[in-house]
């Protein structure tokens, strides 16, 4: 049956191989796939080659046009611009000066015409005299205007013949700019086209070759095509194609073709699966492959198989063998393998729980990266998709997300976190959305119970429908049918749900899925707790910083001040700030660091800041006050080392500082400042340069290397004096040299921008994307007292001079505007000059300053500080300074170098007094009773 089979089919239709034969040498067989290859690229040379004859034809007639219009523009303008032109244009026959010239220019230019018009177009010369005397042809608008036109336009014969030229018009002007005549230069088109035609013999016989030798070219490879392919066609080309490529992928049976020599010609898929060989297997010899003895031996013996059985590995493989050339003298076999085990179901489930534990390791390490809840949900969301899942979404509770201790009251109501996998074709939930799940979804009953939902068929899960018809019956006919719904608990407390759920064609969640899932949710839950608890104790730690530093500016006349202040993601620190108004219109600066993290340097700085505060009351110098920190400091130290010693940490909790503290007198313009320990300032002159002023450096707080150096500046007004923390110029990744450099640049780019801009500024130049430690910036512009609003004079020590002093500030008063305040300062006045002449030391001065509020200061050459007293029913006297605290916003006293200034202020408060009316002394003096004191 086989032989006759066989016949019937040679007989009926001959085999490709004689059929390939029969049509090798024709090459122009359209059927063929050489033939179509022959003529396709026949049709593509020659439109190529007419193509390029063409755009080389095109391109030649261009550039020729392109050289006439520049020949005409230089033979007019030369003309033009020859002696004795304007003269000619301008004499009373200018045709019989300039046509002999112009006839002259043009044949030695090379140009068809030569015309010279006057303003109305008029023409002086021409090729052809009676042409002379009528109008020019063309647009001689533009050059009237002095600007040179080219064109193409028609006119009267000429020498060259009739027709189009291009031509170009040039203004004459004189010696003024004035246009005077013009001056047309062209060439016809005839003679333009003279300048390429020569070149087209040329062009085309280039053409032709280019034609005959790609003809040739094309030839040739069609021959060779023709040869390899066997004169077959494009069709039984590709079904071959198609049965070859079915053996090699599709073919579930492992199939070798060996050569004769015992080289591997071919290898399939499904036989590199089962004999473990490389992608480089075929071209080598089968010896060299690594298989097994008896399976070597089988491949390179010349004898047939039949279903034999040899084992590969952990496989049974029935082999079979036959020649590849039964019938011809060629040699090589083809070898057919069939894995006949039955282990496919237990290597399979063995493959899928290594998967599984790789899909667990790699949670573990992508799973918790950072301390930020919405991150770790998003990364539990990636690791499952599309190992696990095909759409997973993470849902917490508004509680954790910000941080906060969960409770089950808001069960029902929570957030969409994170959502990963191909969300975008499924309706799903947004992330961030707020969802309310019914009580009967599996998300509800998974919080409650503690433990995982599985709906292996969503489309009998009636309770997930219920939650959103709409949105469940589109997503389950776009191929949504499996879920798993998993709680995310920690240390017993609810977080969330994470929702793992497969679509067409992945197979359904099974049971033992539910196992995997609740190892992965708890994971992801102890993670997403501890990001819950830092975000906690990071929220807490901000928010004491926050209320321990500066609110609002003051207000204060001395500076234009911004600031900055930027926490470190890894917690906040004890960087500080601040800005501290002090009496007469100067002002106190301090940036300080605390170092380490956390609640104990926020609570550190906010107790050195309050310190600052208080010194800065007392009005001391700044060395004084970095002194009184460095004590201060040094006590913190030791009551931590007692403290850690009571517990049995020894050595912890140790605390140190930096601190930079600055005073600005506005009057004077000087600026004393000392560090201890913290970056040095920088100072931005009003012209923009940048330098740092060398405030000497001291050694940090806590190590009580008290005094502390200082450094006394004269700023002119526009300076900027900018403090700032290590954070903003010294990082792992840069050098604070680095830093510094970068900070110096960004303030020179700022220039003359206001502090907030150049805060702004610096903080985009230098800061960090990560930040590893808090950075603060304070950008401080001064300004000065104007001389106008400051009144300086002595006082004589007589008791006898206070009338004058009273006069001399009603005068000033007077000057400034303030008459209504006259009786109250007077007042003030008199009693802290009386004072000072009755208890201080020559010389005594007398100074008011006119700014925000009006300051009325009193020094004398004594150290002996006025204080506020009761004063008896029988004393005649100690009751000045209670009339200077009833008229006065506040008063005090500061001590210099010199002696002491009694200061006090009263606020002008939109130009109304502060105290009320001119009450008689005595009726102020009954409101000092017990209850006043």
């Amino acid at each position: 049956m086989r032989v006759f089979s066989g016949r019937s089919r040679t007989s009926s239709r001959p085999p490709p191989t004689r059929r390939a034969r029969d049509r090798r040498g024709s090459l122009l067989d359209p059927r063929s796939a050489a033939g179509q290859v022959f003529l396709v690229q026949i049709v593509i040379v020659v439109l190529l080659v007419v193509a390029g004859v063409v755009s080389v034809v095109v391109q030649a007639s261009h550039d020729a046009v392109q050289q006439a219009r520049r020949d005409s523009v230089v033979a007019a303008q030369a003309f033009a611009s020859a002696p004795g032109v304007v003269q000619a244009l301008r004499s009373s026959d200018p045709t019989a000066v300039l046509q002999p010239r112009a006839e002259e220019a043009r044949k030695r230019t090379g140009v068809d015409f030569m015309v010279v018009t006057d303003t109305k177009g008029i023409r002086h010369t021409y090729p052809y005299p009676e042409e002379i005397g009528k109008k020019f042809v063309g647009n001689i608008q533009p050059a009237l205007e002095g600007r040179t036109v080219v064109e193409q336009a028609g006119g009267p014969p000429v020498p060259a013949g009739r027709g189009t030229a291009v031509q170009a018009v040039v203004p004459v002007t004189d010696a003024n700019g004035e246009v005077v005549g013009l001056v047309s230069a062209g060439i016809t088109v005839k003679n333009v086209s003279g300048l390429w035609v020569p070149q087209l013999p040329i062009i085309l016989g280039t053409g032709a070759a280019g034609l005959v030798l790609a003809a040739t070219g094309t030839m040739l490879v069609s021959r060779r095509l023709l040869r390899h392919t066997h004169g077959l066609a494009p069709l039984e080309l590709a079904r071959l194609y198609e049965h070859h490529d079915a053996v090699l992928h599709a073919v579930r049976e492992g199939v070798l073709i060996t050569a004769a020599d015992g080289r591997l010609l071919l290898a399939n898929d499904e036989a590199r699966r089962l004999l473990g060989l490389s992608a480089d297997a075929p071209g080598r010899h089968v010896r060299e492959l690594g298989l097994a003895e008896r399976m070597t031996q089988l491949l390179t013996s010349p004898e047939a198989v039949t279903d034999e059985v040899y084992l590969a590995e952990d496989r049974l493989l029935a082999v079979n063998k036959r020649p590849t050339f039964p019938h011809g003298d060629r040699g090589g076999s083809v070898v057919t393998l069939r894995d006949t085990t039955e282990l496919a179901a237990v290597s399979g489930r063995a493959e899928v729980a290594r998967e599984r534990l790789t899909l667990l390791y790699e949670a573990g390490l992508r799973i918790g990266t950072t301390l930020d809840v919405r991150r770790t949900a998003q990364e539990l969301a990636e690791v499952a998709v599309p190992q696990f899942a095909d759409i997973v979404a993470v849902d917490l509770l508004d509680a954790v997300l910000r941080g906060q201790e969960p409770t089950a009251e808001g069960w029902r109501h929570l957030r969409r976190a994170a959502i990963s996998g191909d969300q975008q074709v499924m309706p799903m939930y947004p992330p961030d959305e707020v969802i309310t799940f019914s009580p009967g979804t599996p998300q509800m009953h998974a919080m409650q119970q503690g433990s995982g939902v599985l709906e292996a068929d969503l489309r009998q899960a009636h309770g997930w429908q219920e939650q959103d018809p709409d949105r469940a019956r589109k997503a389950m006919e776009l191929g949504l049918h499996s879920l798993v719904t998993m709680p995310l608990r920690a240390r017993n407390v609810p977080l969330g749900v994470a929702n793992f759920y497969r679509s067409a064609p992945s197979p359904a969640f099974e049971p033992e899925d539910l196992s995997f899932a609740e190892e992965l949710a708890a994971r992801a839950a102890v993670a997403i707790d501890n990001a819950r608890r830092f975000a906690r104790e990071h929220a807490m730690a901000v928010t004491l910083q926050r209320s321990l530093l500066p609110r609002g500016q003051p207000k204060q006349d001395a500076l234009d001040v911004a600031w900055r202040y930027l926490p470190a993601e890894a917690g906040v620190g004890g960087d500080w700030f601040d800005v501290i108004p002090l009496p007469s219109g100067r002002v106190a600066l301090a940036m300080g660091d605390v170092v380490g993290h956390g609640l104990h340097a926020a609570a550190t700085m906010g107790r050195l800041r309050t310190a600052v505060h208080n010194f800065a009351t007392l009005d001391l110098p700044v060395d004084e006050v970095l002194g009184k920190l460095d004590d201060l400091v040094v006590r913190m130290d030791n009551e931590e080392k007692t403290e850690d010693a009571a517990e049995g940490h020894e050595g912890e909790g140790v605390t140190g500082a930096t601190c930079l503290y600055a005073i600005y007198d506005p009057v004077s313009g000087s600026c004393t400042m000392a560090r201890a320990g913290h970056p040095e300032p920088v100072l931005v002159s009003p012209d923009g340069s940048v330098t740092c002023p060398g405030v000497p450096a001291s050694a940090p707080l806590g190590l009580g290397c008290y005094p502390f150096e200082t450094a006394e500046l004269h700023l002119s007004e526009g300076s900027q004096l900018v403090l700032y923390t290590d954070g903003l110029v010294e990082e792992r990744a840069r050098d604070i040299d680095v830093g510094m450099e970068q900070l110096r640049r960004a303030l020179r780019e700022a220039g003359r921008r206001t502090p907030e801009e150049a805060c702004q500024a610096v903080i985009e130049a230098l800061g960090p994307v990560h930040r590893a430690d808090d950075i603060a910036l304070l950008v401080a512009r001064t300004r000065r007292f104007p001389p106008s609003c400051v009144a300086e004079w002595g006082v004589p020590s007589d008791p006898a001079g206070v009338p004058s002093v009273r006069a001399r500030c009603r005068e000033t008063l007077r000057g400034w505007g303030l008459e209504e305040f006259g009786f109250s300062t007077e007042l003030i006045l008199s009693e802290l000059v009386t004072n000072a002449i009755r208890y201080g030391v020559p010389p005594v001065k007398v100074r008011l300053l006119y700014g925000r509020c009006l300051i009325c200061e009193v020094s004398d050459g004594s150290s002996t500080s006025p204080r506020l007293r009761r004063a008896t029913t029988t004393d005649e006297g100690g009751r000045g300074l209670f009339l200077v605290a009833q008229f006065a916003q506040r008063w005090g006293t500061r001590y210099t170098a010199r002696g002491k200034v009694i200061w006090a202020e009263q606020v002008l408060n939109g130009g109304a007094p502060t105290a009320t009316g001119h009450a008689p002394v005595d009726a102020l003096l009954e409101q000092f009773g017990d209850a006043t004191l």
